[in-house]
């Protein structure tokens, strides 16, 4: 356990910690607007299936599959790196290969936040009643004041509830980040990795036990928050 507060191990579970934080938000905001938009598209219509339809596989899409289509597109060699670079004279990478260290998750983290967002945040905002809208007509309100007033209170638990999924899911991720970042051990799975292979931990076995706990001890804490927000959201769903 006292490898905990080593601060080489401490800096890991930060850059784990606003990773998941930053493509959990984007995720979420992104992923709401795309809900929001698909409120206007009939419910049995073929742009909803095909919306539902590909946001159901890129959500499991990810791991070494991910990372390569990254790198073949946004890497050093890229196809649009070099489009950018041959054609605008703009690089990407002036400042180095971000890619390949902790900025560089944030993209492919966010390739499967959204439609893990659009997944579990749509049928919540489909649950909303037409009722209520026509309600707020009748006295009177407008468009904008059934979101302040109706839409978005309603709506909170649930959203936050799928963020802190998102959270958790980000928080978790391993194979994408191994295959992006080969240097180093920089977040808590690659530096659990770390521990399990590395021959020149002499003295600390159980380090990989220790960051584990870690882990399970904040994901248990987003996990019991998400499952306090999600009790709150049902009960104007049911």
């Amino acid at each position: 356990m006292l490898a905990l507060f080593d601060p080489l191990v401490q800096q890991t579970f930060v850059n784990s910690l606003w990773v998941s934080a930053v493509t959990a938000l984007g995720g979420a905001v992104i992923g709401g607007l795309v809900c929001y938009a698909l409120l206007g598209v009939r419910e049995n219509g073929i742009a909803r299936a095909l919306v539902d339809a590909a946001s159901g596989v890129l959500a499991q899409f990810g791991g070494v599959t991910l990372a390569f289509t990254f790198i073949a597109t946004m890497g050093a060699q890229g196809v649009v790196t070099v489009l950018m670079r041959d054609t605008w004279g703009i690089n990407i990478y002036e400042d180095g290969l971000w890619l390949y260290e902790v900025p560089g998750l944030i993209m492919p983290y966010l390739y499967f936040q959204v439609p893990l967002m659009v997944i579990t945040f749509m049928p919540a905002l489909a649950a909303l009643k037409p009722q209520w809208a026509e309600a707020n007509l009748t006295l009177g309100g407008t468009r904008w004041s059934f979101w302040t007033t109706i839409g978005f209170p309603v709506l909170l638990p649930s959203f936050l509830a799928c963020t802190l999924l998102l959270f958790a899911n980000a928080f978790s991720s391993f194979a994408t980040a191994a295959a992006l970042i080969s240097q180093g051990s920089q977040i808590v799975t690659l530096q659990i990795r770390t521990a399990l292979t590395s021959e020149t931990l002499l003295g600390r076995e159980n380090l990989a036990g220790a960051l584990a706990l870690g882990m399970i001890v904040i994901v248990g804490i987003v996990m019991t928050a998400y499952t306090v927000i999600q009790r709150r959201a049902a009960r104007w769903q049911q």
